[in-house]
């Protein structure tokens, strides 16, 4: 049988203060569903193409967009950009919501959430038109519950690489040491805050990031992570469900071998050769 043809669109959209989204629609013609796909911090959309191609393929109409500074959402200057790191989820998650809703507005709306795509899906004030979250590499920031292994180039990267690079460019270089895209400073400075402590942002919820609706999402959240993610692993996978206290939460451990490849890690589920993932994700997003 012969997939099914899509169709992609690049799109732009507008979050609440008017700052203008780059957004692309990958779907077959009849649609059956919808799904939101949420970037993690300096990944840009092409990323998670291949992915959303999938989803597409099995009669998912997808959502891929560009966080604002990020990618097709990156503005020329960007050392003056204005915003700091939740932004994402009070404004450009919720705007991209709503292009999806306007797209297709009698489908059912799903959300994959790949590591900070997770973490803020409660800034969201629309966050009840989502039926479910699937989460992947979704795990507390907290810099001394990662990987030992790992830990080293962390210090370097928020004490080191990344003053430097605030110093020289106005915003995180990317590229070369940091291999994401380039970053806003008002994203560098408070995810290196949180990363130093041990709550990362759970304690500052009911503070200094109000206002916020991670108590309101009840939408049930199926969270898989792998055995060689030295971020999202099974100390600080359990601690970002708990930040969603009224939403049911399964974790799912998978190793790579389940999958027949050597490495997963924190990015690797959307790379090719994790399809067999994929199917998983899709089973259960459409599961009733």
């Amino acid at each position: 049988m012969n997939p099914p043809e899509l169709i992609a669109r690049d799109l732009t959209t507008e979050a609440a203060d008017g700052y203008r989204l780059a957004l692309r629609l990958i779907a077959p013609a009849n649609p059956v569903h919808a799904v939101l796909v949420t970037s993690g911090t300096g990944f840009p959309m092409g990323f998670y193409d291949r992915f959303a191609r999938h989803l597409a393929a099995k009669g998912a109409a997808v959502l891929l967009y560009d966080m604002r500074g990020i990618g097709g959402s990156r503005p020329d200057d960007l050392a003056a950009l204005q915003m700091t790191y939740e932004d994402w989820g009070r404004l450009d998650m919720p705007a991209a919501l709503e292009a999806l809703v306007a797209a297709f507005p009698a489908l059912e709306v799903s959300h994959v959430g790949h590591s900070v795509g997770g973490h803020f899906a409660g800034f969201m004030p629309n966050h009840v038109r989502i039926a479910r979250h699937a989460f992947v590499a979704v795990g507390s920031g907290y810099w001394v519950d990662h990987f030992r292994s790992y830990n080293p180039i962390e210090i370097f990267f928020w004490w080191i690489y990344g003053p430097w690079s605030l110093a020289r460019h106005g915003y995180i270089k990317g590229g070369g040491l940091w291999r994401g895209a380039d970053l806003p400073r008002g994203v560098f400075l408070p995810w290196r805050r949180w990363c130093h402590d041990p709550r990362y942002f759970a304690d500052r919820l009911g503070k200094t990031l109000q206002p916020n609706h991670f108590a309101e999402v009840t939408a049930p959240i199926r969270s898989w992570i792998f055995t060689d993610d030295p971020i999202a692993n099974r100390k600080t996978a359990p601690r970002m469900l708990e930040v969603y206290p009224n939403a049911p939460g399964e974790l799912v451990v998978r190793d790579p071998a389940d999958y027949g490849v050597a490495r997963i890690a924190h990015e690797g589920a959307f790379r090719r050769g994790l399809e067999p993932l994929w199917d998983e994700i899709s089973d259960w997003l459409t599961d009733r």
